[in-house]
Parts: C-alpha cells; sequence; structure tokens
C-alpha cells in the first residue's frame, strides 16, 4: 500500500476567521488556494497516476483540498475521516488504512489534513515516534509504501514534495 499525504491549500487568515465568530473549522480556502492547489495537482498526477481510496480531514480547507483531488483521480467520494483531525493521534489513522481493503500491492491511498498533524503521522509511519522531522507545506504532499503490514516504522518514503516542486512537475520542468 501507498499513502499519499497531502497538507490542505492556502486556507484564510486564522485571525481574521477567528473575529466572524464562526469555529476555526469551518474557515475555508482562498481562491488563490484552490488556484494553485489545481496546479499542484497536475503535477501530483505526474508523480500519482491513480488514488483507490481518499480520505480527508472533516475540517472545511482539508475536505475542499480533498474536492480539489478527487474530479482529476476520478474519485467517485471523500471519505471524511476523524483520524484526520489535528489532535488525533498518527496510531488512529493506521487503523482506518489497515481496515481499508487494499486490492494490490500498488493500491495508493490519499489523506489530506493539517499541520502539526501530518509531520507528526509521517514521523510515526517512518519511525514509530511522533517527533516530526519534517513539514508539509499548505498544498505540499508526500508518499510513503509498506510493503507489507501498516503499522508505525513499517512505512518508506518515497518522496517529499512542496508545492511549488509539485507545480515544476506538472509544467513539465
Amino acid at each position: 500500500m501507498r499513502v499519499l499525504i497531502v497538507r490542505h491549500a492556502v486556507a484564510g487568515d486564522k485571525d481574521d476567521f477567528a473575529r466572524s465568530g464562526q469555529p476555526d473549522g469551518l474557515r475555508p480556502l482562498t481562491p488563490d488556494g484552490i488556484k494553485k492547489m489545481r496546479r499542484n495537482v497536475v503535477g501530483l498526477r505526474a508523480l500519482v497516476p491513480e488514488i483507490h481510496v481518499l480520505g480527508s480531514s472533516p475540517l472545511v480547507r482539508a475536505r475542499q483540498t480533498a474536492e480539489v483531488l478527487q474530479a482529476p483521480y476520478g474519485v467517485a467520494s471523500v471519505a471524511l475521516v476523524d483520524a484526520l483531525v489535528p489532535e488525533r493521534k498518527p496510531v488512529e489513522l493506521v487503523r482506518w488504512l489497515t481496515g481499508l481493503e487494499a486490492t494490490a500491492d500498488d493500491f495508493t491511498v490519499a489523506v489530506v489534513g493539517h499541520e502539526p498533524h501530518l509531520g507528526q503521522l509521517v514521523a510515526f509511519l517512518l519511525t514509530g515516534r511522533r517527533s516530526p522531522f519534517a513539514e508539509l507545506r499548505k498544498g505540499g504532499a508526500c508518499m510513503v509504501e509498506f510493503a507489507g503490514e501498516v503499522s508505525g516504522s513499517k512505512a518508506r518514503l518515497l518522496w517529499l514534495a512542496t508545492p511549488k516542486m509539485l507545480r515544476s512537475v506538472g509544467r513539465g520542468l
């Protein structure tokens, strides 16, 4: 199984949105964030031609990012995954992943979430520890792979890309 880990695209300013009195979970992407994410997806498609399952944090900005991925990949629906909420433990996402019915070794799952949670998730999948050593930029992504069992410290990092790298790949460098 391969897991494409994507950080949500650029959202509205946290402090400005807080003044609206609405909960942060409702903070949406900016129009520019959506535009840039669409360009990022062109590069992602060059690196990851197929996604079998697409999961997202239920927070609006992550769901909107997942929706940008959905159509180009032809994924029928986006699964809202509580394990991708920032306060959750990485082992909860591992449980969700192991519950999927992976049909082949090249089965690819994409998940969309938030920092610092995703940095902790990547660290856990690679090392079994939650101390992050890499940060995904807004709209950035990384790919990890499991040769067998899906659990902490069993993944191998295939690549990590900033949004600028993804857009460069999409333009053909």
